[in-house]
């Protein structure tokens, strides 16, 4: 597992900030899922954390709440679900750090304007010649 997780360009949690539970799965699976913890739960204090910083922790909190909870428990392995669960606890984390670019309303330039208005009549050139000639009936 490493040291610290990279969620984005800004935020880096350490591992130690990381809980981690383990449990057996459920479902069929025989002997080995009866007697191995292979699910794994991945938890993140966001409130606590000293990775974040101000602005990163109001939106996790707003976003996500003050703790982010993560599981899995596809894999057979302890090992994979681990890795899984890291995996989706970084994106979940991405995702809600993620802020949206503000648009700003633009004018069409008067070259693009050109361009459609000669594809509309180059279209409906097309269009015209594919029609009988009006002399022939």
């Amino acid at each position: 597992m490493p040291e610290r997780l990279r969620i984005t360009r800004t935020c880096v949690i350490a591992s130690e900030e990381l809980e981690w539970r383990f449990s057996s799965s459920g479902g069929p699976g025989g002997q080995h899922a009866n007697t191995s913890n292979t699910k794994v739960e991945v938890r993140f204090d966001v409130e606590s954390s000293p990775s974040l910083g101000p602005r990163q922790r109001a939106r996790l909190l707003e976003r996500l709440g003050p703790v982010v909870r993560v599981t899995a428990s596809e894999r057979r392995s302890q090992h994979q679900n681990r890795e899984l669960a890291l995996e989706r606890l970084k994106a979940r984390l991405a995702a809600a750090l993620h802020v949206e670019a503000k648009r700003y309303s633009t004018k069409p330039s008067r070259a693009a304007k050109k361009r459609r208005v000669d594809e509309k009549r180059h279209h409906g050139d097309i269009k015209r010649n594919r029609r009988r000639p009006s002399g022939e009936d």
